[in-house]
């Protein structure tokens, strides 16, 4: 007889892919039902049991002595439904009651024929019960155990001896063994590296290394240069330190500084960077100041980088075409003459404000609305961002406020046309956002609010700080200043000397904002992955903020563009310099940009899917890199970084109020950052305007020393006056310097560099 084992038929639809086989062990075992009808050769000894019906009860309970349901005391010849018997008819071999093998195929056509559909059917019916049986004996197996009880003890023990579970996959022990768990510090550690090849964290670092070399060598001397020169810088490096050291020292005097003393509220007299004080709380004096200036300089450049390509990605652009658009707004070549100016270049808030509020309201220009997108936390945070760049300064600050008030509206109305067209389409909006937009709106509007009392009441005190429209021809450009680079560019810089010369301010009248990005921004109108209506809005925004920033130098003088706008909302008048609008020119023009390059890497992806590997080879993929190497060229900058002058030392001991001489527009920041060791109170300050008393006072001072000028500076408080006499070439002071004090009743004294009068 042949040692082959039958094989089980595993494709049956009506059989349960696993069942429980018979365990029985021990003196019983030579009793077992019979043994299923399998296919199997005849000649072969049949070892597997058929499987139970799937719908088949699993054992009928009779008490202690439970007995299954068709076993052997059962009916016989009646054959169950559907099943299997040997290949062209032959029988299947199996066990009878006494345990006797069963006569082959051949032999029970000979002697047996009449018994032979009762047998089969029986053999069926025990096939079943013994499942059922085992199922059974398994919920009976631990209380039996137990008990111990009844006539046959031991033997029923042996009987219920079957497994808990039925068998598994017969392949389970070939198969590799399962991984471990993961430790705490192994989750940590995987955690950290999916954040640090996060494509925000990518894009975060890929900023803050571009600004480095962009604007370098603004880190090669950070403890003792300042970008562009060191007048607005050193007054903006001294507005970080000072709010940080009063809101540690006593926050009730934050608008009362130090500086143009004693004027109140002249922590208002500009921008006052307030954002940035938890960095003015960390170190003191001049070279701290210096090195936080710097580090915050090349920060900020990093901002306005993410924060673009953080919006552009949200609107639907690829990588490529976002990377383009932060490089061309961070680097446009009219913010190259902007470098002196932090509270302009700290304009990373702006877009990253927007990107968050479009991801918190779960919309973009490829997908539009989508409610599932939506996100309160994101809503929220963007508000907050907002509130942050509006702390930076309003001098576009306050542009950018308006714009948030004109989106708001804009969205409100088109959030109700579109449901009361499509009023069939549920749009939810959701609570959460509403409160999301509602808590952050109202921060927002406070921040600005709290701010801008200081700034009226300022205005009411100081007439003069206010802006005339003469003041505005000054520093808008004219239609030549759109195409005219700032001598800080590198390429452009030197070839359009001749014609910054007919420009009367050329710092704020060449605007340039690259000529790279004025051709890709033409090509996104035409080739772009944009919606035409949204190609449009693009070109009709850059348009407008072009039109706004020529200020009165547009057609009638503006006054049907940028002076209804000057005379009628509040707080426009305190803005004197429109041309910086180009900051919301170059970014929609970036926009625009990115959909051009986005339509070229797609145009290659398509190229590329005709290929055999189905990717981009060398060459195409160099031309998606072309423009955005031809926006970083174009933005490469000559800024000078000059040295700051050293702090004279008796401004490190002596505790004021002092004035130090000359006393023009030349040393007033330079004073301002000095006085950051002790921050002692000052007359010397500089801003956008000058006050009236400090006009009166300088002209006072122009005859020190002198009775008129002593008793002046006596009756306003001034204890100290401070000559430098490195400066004084070319002043009135400079014949003065060595003439008697003595029927004055004041002390001279030398300490280094400077002459130092006590009143």
């Amino acid at each position: 007889m042949s040692t082959e084992q039958p094989q089980v038929v595993d494709d049956d639809p009506t059989v349960p892919e696993s069942s429980p086989q018979n365990t029985t062990d021990g003196p019983e075992a030579g009793k077992a039902p019979e043994a299923a009808a399998v296919t199997a050769p005849a000649d072969e000894a049949p070892q597997q049991r058929a499987k139970p019906e799937p719908d088949e009860p699993a054992s009928t309970k009779t008490g202690d002595g439970e007995q299954p349901e068709g076993s052997a005391s059962g009916k016989a010849g009646e054959p169950a439904k559907d099943e299997p018997v040997g290949e062209k008819g032959e029988d299947v071999g199996g066990k009878s009651d006494d345990g006797s093998e069963t006569k082959p195929a051949d032999e029970a056509k000979d002697g047996e024929a009449k018994n032979e559909a009762a047998k089969d059917g029986e053999a069926k019916d025990e096939a079943k019960a013994e499942v059922r049986e085992a199922k059974a004996g398994a919920a009976t197996k631990e209380t039996d155990a137990k008990a111990g009880e009844g006539k046959d003890g031991d033997t029923k023990g042996d009987e219920t001896k079957v497994k808990e579970e039925p068998p598994g996959d017969p392949f389970a022990a070939f198969s590799p063994q399962p991984d471990r768990p993961p430790t705490r510090l192994q989750r940590v550690g995987q955690a950290i590296g999916s954040f640090l090849i996060h494509e925000w964290t990518l894009a975060a670092l890929g900023s803050i290394v571009l600004a480095v070399l962009m604007t370098w060598p603004t880190l090669r001397y950070p403890l003792h240069t300042l970008p562009q020169d060191f007048h607005d810088p050193a007054l903006q490096a001294w507005q970080m330190a000072w709010s940080g050291h009063i809101l540690l020292s006593d926050p009730s005097q934050l608008w009362n500084s130090n500086t143009f003393f004693p004027e109140r509220l002249s922590f208002a007299f500009s921008d006052t960077l307030l954002g940035y004080a938890p960095a003015g709380m960390i170190g003191d004096g001049p070279q701290a100041a210096i090195l936080r200036y710097n580090i915050i300089f090349v920060l900020a450049h990093a901002l306005a980088t993410f924060g673009a390509y953080a919006l552009v990605r949200q609107l639907g652009a690829g990588r490529t075409g976002a990377i383009v658009a932060g490089v061309a707004y961070t680097y446009a070549p009219w913010m190259l003459a902007q470098a002196g100016h932090l509270h302009i270049v700290s304009n990373g808030g702006i877009p990253l404000a927007l990107a968050m509020l479009a991801r918190g309201h779960g919309y973009s220009f490829t997908h539009g609305y989508r409610d599932q997108r939506r996100h309160a936390g994101w809503a929220l945070a963007g508000w907050l961002v907002a509130a942050w760049q509006l702390s930076l300064g309003f001098g576009i600050g306050l542009v950018f406020a308006y714009v948030l008030g004109a989106l708001l509206v804009a969205s409100v109305f088109a959030w109700t046309w579109r449901k009361a067209r499509h009023w069939a389409v549920k749009r939810r909006f959701g609570a959460r956002l509403a409160l999301a937009d509602l808590f952050g709106g109202l921060i927002f509007a406070a921040t600005g609010v709290l701010l801008s009392l200081q700034y009226f009441e300022v205005a009411h005190q100081h007439p003069e700080a206010t802006r005339r429209v003469q003041d505005l021809e000054a520093y808008a450009p004219p239609l030549s200043g759109f195409f005219t680079s700032p001598p800080e560019s590198l390429i452009w810089g030197g070839l359009h000397e001749g014609v910054r010369e007919s420009l009367q301010w050329p710092a704020e009248m060449a605007v340039l904002p690259g000529y790279v990005l004025y051709a890709l921004a033409i090509a996104g109108i035409f080739f772009s992955i944009w919606k035409l209506r949204h190609r449009l809005l693009l070109l009709a925004g850059v348009v407008v903020t072009m039109i706004l920033a020529m200020g009165p130098n547009f057609f009638f003088g503006g006054k049907y563009t940028y002076l209804p706008l000057f005379n009628y909302l509040p707080g426009w008048d305190g803005l004197r310099t429109p041309g910086r609008l180009m900051l919301w020119t170059t970014l929609l023009l970036g926009i625009l940009a990115a959909g051009a390059v986005g339509a070229v890497v797609r145009r290659v992806n398509e190229i590329a899917a005709t290929r055999v590997t189905q990717r981009p080879g060398i060459l195409l993929r160099l031309v998606t890199l072309v423009p955005l190497l031809l926006v970083l060229v174009e933005g490469l900058n000559t800024t000078p970084h000059p040295a700051v002058p050293r702090q004279p030392e008796v401004m490190r001991s002596d505790s004021g109020p002092m004035i130090v001489l000359p006393f023009n527009l030349t040393y007033e920041q330079t004073v301002m950052l000095w006085s950051t060791t002790r921050f002692q109170p000052v007359v010397n300050g500089g801003s956008g305007f000058t006050p009236v008393r400090q006009e009166r006072t300088r002209e006072a001072v122009e005859t020190f020393p002198d009775q008129a000028s002593v008793d002046y500076l006596r009756e306003l408080g001034v204890k100290t006056v401070v000559l430098l006499r490195d400066a004084l070439a070319g002043t009135p002071w400079q014949a003065a310097v060595d003439l008697p004090v003595d029927t004055l009743g004041i002390q001279r004294e030398e300490i280094g560099n400077t002459i130092v009068y006590r009143l």
